[in-house]
């Protein structure tokens, strides 16, 4: 429910200039405090609105997942700002100068939260204790959470299946699988789970099953620039693959998954 406040939130203070809801001007207006943190800049303005979502939704309800969604944020924001930064401009330098100052901002707030959220016992917290600072205690607990409902969410179960993905790939496959079968309320699905289950099955020497996942990342995400309509095409050669059933499943697979009705494939 708290994920899908934000997502709300978020939606809104994207709809800039929309009549259904409050411009993300307005919403500056009512927190000045948080969309003044950065000084103005036309790059990065997407991620920049994502920081103004989270703290606003973080003023509003100041729990651990809140937290994490701020984390997040200011990581985006910085890695799109830091891009940015190294750009010169040759009538305007002080724009490089204020985006390093940007990014030296979003780096300090991550400390900052991180370090406030270091004895978090929340699941998402505890993955990002782990995989930013190779905390093993927050590895241990989260690990102790799998089975339980705590991790019951596709986010949790993606998480999960990084750690497996390298010491056993049929768990990381009902892990994969799982995280599909939870997506609800129309969210974004995340196109690593397809990327990551083409990888395991390119692996474990199935091309029918790996080309199947890579036509669904295609279907699901025809704009990915991870994939090509060449690359795809190379890999159906490279495996004489006939592709007009593979492809029919794969229409049918996504078709399960954003329907809410696809359920984990036995192998």
């Amino acid at each position: 429910m708290q994920t899908l406040l934000f997502t709300l939130l978020l939606s809104l203070l994207l709809m800039t200039g929309c009549d259904s809801g409050p411009s993300f001007s307005q919403l500056c207006e009512e927190n000045p405090e948080i969309c003044g943190e950065f000084h103005e800049d036309s790059w990065c303005k997407r991620e920049r609105i994502a920081v103004g979502a989270a703290n606003i939704a973080h003023k509003k309800t100041a729990g651990d997942l809140q937290k994490f969604n701020q984390l997040i944020a200011y990581e985006n924001y910085n890695k799109c700002v830091s891009h940015a930064s190294k750009i010169e401009h040759i009538k305007l330098k002080e724009k490089k100068t204020r985006r390093i100052e940007n990014m030296m901002k979003a780096r300090q707030r991550i400390e900052e939260i991180a370090e406030q959220t270091r004895g978090s016992e929340h699941p998402r917290l505890l993955y990002f204790h782990w995989t930013r600072y190779l905390n093993e205690q927050a590895l241990e607990k989260f690990l102790a959470l799998e089975g339980t409902g705590e991790l019951e969410t596709p986010e949790s179960q993606y998480e999960l299946a990084t750690y497996y993905i390298k010491r056993d790939q049929n768990k990381t496959l009902q892990l994969l699988f799982h995280a599909l079968e939870l997506y609800k309320d129309g969210n974004d699905i995340n196109p690593e789970i397809f990327k990551s289950l083409s990888s395991i099955f390119a692996d474990k020497k199935q091309p029918k099953q790996s080309y199947i996942w890579l036509r669904v990342l295609q279907l699901y995400m025809p704009d990915d620039s991870s994939l090509s309509q060449t690359t795809l095409d190379n890999y159906v050669a490279l495996h004489h693959l006939k592709v007009e059933f593979l492809d029919k499943v794969a229409e049918t697979t996504l078709d399960k998954i954003l329907s809410e009705t696809f359920t984990a494939p036995k192998f």
